[in-house]
């Protein structure tokens, strides 16, 4: 195995791992027994969400996959980003 293929392979795995991630933190968030736990929970998603960007990110420029392979996945990440910081501050200002 070549060591591009290798990075692939890691950072691959790495940006799966933050991906699930969100769902799973998102999903605890539903559950959350209190506001504090709510905004607790989504924080971690926007941030599992941001990690999951910087993932892409490497993937692109260090494994040189193409960026339009990979654009639309760092898009939905930023637009799941600002979804949770809205749900956040709304939490707190009610």
């Amino acid at each position: 195995m070549d060591l591009r293929s290798e990075a692939r392979r890691i950072l691959g795995r790495q940006m799966v791992r933050s991906g699930t991630s969100v769902g799973a933190n998102y999903r605890e968030a539903s559950r959350a027994r209190s506001d504090a736990e709510f905004i607790a929970k989504i924080e971690l998603c926007a941030q599992e969400a941001d990690e999951t960007q910087y993932w892409l990110e490497l993937l692109e420029e260090a494994c040189k996959l193409p960026a339009a392979q990979i654009k639309p996945l760092w898009e939905e990440a930023d637009e799941l980003i600002r979804i949770f910081v809205t749900m956040a501050k709304n939490t707190k200002n009610k």
